[in-house]
């Protein structure tokens, strides 16, 4: 199998850390019937990219086998963020996989985290909605399930293009990662309501960016008015000041 380094990773701190634990546990509670997961978002640059790459080094922490999906056909910084550097001259990809320009064996990386493996975006593609809803994505996703513990898609911010929700049917759960103080709950209610009309299951959302330094109490993000409609009807993990905002 090819090989691919990720030579930066965002730093944790002890909350952030924890709050990660507490999603993949949460995550791994739904069993065998929740094992393609999603991870989008309303808006750009809210973090969701981040949170997968992190949840993807934590499960395989856990001795999961676990594969991340860059499926952001359009316009990916995931390669260039985490810095992915391949040993092998010749590279494949997603894009390249879809196009039929190779196998899906030589569009897989194995990491040098032990457990963790991509599929990485690979070129920018205008007409990516092409290649996401045919048969070639289906047939791909449907043999991922089958050799992964847990496969999980970055996808396009889902209230941005089209692409999410495409790429939606083919999961079993979505999260929905929120940057803390943007944006209105019933934006992200349309996007939930959205997601589920694909049939996957929304399974909650993590709220990104949230300095804890700046409130006494934690319960308080769960009584802010900007987001209280969308707190009743999901559940949630919330992350740190120091993610990322891809």
């Amino acid at each position: 199998m090819n090989k691919l380094n990720i030579s930066r990773f965002p730093i944790l701190d002890t909350a952030c850390t924890e709050t990660m634990n507490t999603l993949c546990t949460n995550l791994s509670c739904y069993g065998a019937d929740v094992r393609v997961v999603l991870f989008t978002s309303r808006y750009e640059k809210e973090g969701k990219s981040s949170i997968a790459m992190n949840v993807m080094r934590t499960l395989a922490g856990y001795g999961k086998r676990v594969l991340l999906v860059d499926a952001d056909l359009r316009y990916s910084t995931l390669a260039k963020s985490c810095h992915f550097d391949f040993p092998q001259q010749k590279t494949f990809s997603l894009a390249q996989y879809l196009a039929g320009m190779c196998t899906l064996e030589d569009a897989v990386y194995q990491t040098n985290l032990s457990g963790a493996y991509i599929l990485p975006s690979g070129y920018d593609v205008l007409d990516s909605m092409q290649l996401l809803a045919s048969s070639r994505y289906k047939k791909m996703m449907s043999v991922l399930r089958e050799r992964f513990d847990m496969v999980l898609v970055d996808s396009p911010s889902a209230g941005v293009v089209a692409d999410a929700l495409e790429i939606a049917k083919h999961c079993d759960g979505a999260i929905i990662v929120v940057r803390y103080n943007r944006g209105r709950g019933q934006d992200i209610a349309e996007v939930a309501a959205n997601i589920t009309k694909t049939g996957c299951k929304v399974l909650g959302a993590v709220i990104n960016g949230v300095n804890f330094k700046s409130f006494r109490n934690r319960k308080y993000y769960y009584r802010s008015e900007r987001y209280s409609a969308y707190y009743r009807r999901y559940d949630f993990g919330v992350s740190t000041e120091k993610a990322d905002k891809r």
